[in-house]
């Protein structure tokens, strides 16, 4: 009797096991079915670049488009594959098989162009980046940066643009404006929505930075015209928010810049030669070696990155007039130009002397 009870318990149990195990599959099975079989509705969903399969589920499931994410995570590991990007249109009577494969095929539902543009650059370079991704020449990408009709519909449009970028001495309108980032364009965008999207981003980065902005005692045009001299001055440092304040402390004090960037851009070198003594004594709105500026350039001279925006707006505070960055990237700050002179030399006999 005793062991009967034993076998009956045993089969029990293992009864009860393949039911558990039956459910399982079956909730799996009906998990990734179609939310709604009926459903018509085209829905636009977009695959960032580099986006973890975890997050493209959890935007899934976010837009009704799977009944659960557990599940679909579970179906992703024992069917591997990586989410191409793209925008696709799904709807909610296809399965949470069918919209995986279709992620795994990459069957967007047009092309796209993903493009990166560097920091650091000028306007010329970007307008190089868009006629090697797309069908532009490079005349014809620089005809719309310097259109004054169409740059004047966009200072309406955007809070980052002001009247300053129409001065007289700047030679391109947008330099600086531009965000320097990896963007995805639709294969037929025009140039005007290259722009738009880019100054969209410029619009975002500085949005969480509206209040010093108007707390500044710089416009909106100084602070980006400095952020793009910290990005070329900086680019070695490994303090931007102190450089930031060697130029705020010089501007205070009624100094020159004194910047060599700002030569290079104003005669339109590149950093592979040397200035000349002409160059140096050029007179134009940009020139901050010679003597026709005394403050901030009439315009930005690249476009910026985030790090040196965020210094132009944060700057350290101290009472250092003059830096110099090691082939390290260490910074060190001096009050005199005698200081700055003897830091110099000291770099060049230790061999951390950075050369171009």
């Amino acid at each position: 009797m005793k062991k009967k009870s034993i076998i009956l318990i045993i089969v029990s149990l293992f009864a009860f096991l393949l039911v558990g195990i039956a459910s399982c599959m079956l909730y799996y099975t009906f998990s990734l079915e179609p939310v709604d079989k009926d459903a018509k509705e085209n829905i636009v969903f977009t695959v960032e670049q580099g986006e973890a399969t975890s997050t493209v589920i959890a935007k899934l499931k976010k837009e009704g488009l799977i009944q659960s994410d557990f599940t679909m995570k579970i179906y992703t590991k024992l069917n591997p594959g990586t989410p191409q990007a793209g925008t696709y249109v799904l709807t909610k009577s296809m399965s949470a098989k069918e919209i995986f494969k279709m992620f795994i095929d990459g069957k967007v539902t047009r092309d796209t162009v993903w493009v990166t543009f560097v920091e650091g650059k000028r306007l010329t370079y970007i307008a190089d980046v868009i006629a090697k991704n797309f069908s532009f020449n490079k005349d014809e990408v620089m005809a719309t940066f310097d259109d004054e009709d169409y740059i004047k519909e966009l200072i309406e449009k955007y809070d980052c643009l002001t009247d300053a970028i129409l001065a007289d001495k700047i030679y391109h309108p947008l330099e600086g404006y531009l965000f320097a980032d990896t963007y995805e364009f639709n294969s037929d965008v025009t140039i005007k929505g290259i722009i738009e999207k880019m100054l969209d981003n410029t619009e975002s980065k500085l949005s969480g930075y509206a209040d010093a902005i108007e707390k500044s005692k710089y416009s909106i045009h100084e602070i980006m015209t400095l952020a793009s001299i910290i990005e070329l001055e900086g680019a070695r440092s490994n303090d931007r928010h102190g450089v930031a304040g060697v130029f705020y402390n010089r501007l205070n004090a009624g100094w020159a810049l004194g910047s060599d960037v700002t030569t290079y851009y104003a005669v339109n070198k590149d950093f592979s030669v040397d200035l000349t003594k002409s160059d140096l004594a050029s007179c134009n709105g940009y020139n901050t070696r010679g003597t026709c500026v005394s403050g901030l350039p009439v315009g930005p001279i690249a476009c910026p990155s985030y790090q040196s925006l965020k210094a132009a707006l944060e700057p350290s505070k101290h009472d250092y007039y003059f830096f110099v960055a090691d082939k390290n990237g260490k910074t060190y700050f001096n009050k005199t130009n005698q200081e700055h002179d003897a830091t110099i030399s000291r770099l060049k006999r230790e061999n951390l002397w950075y050369e171009y």
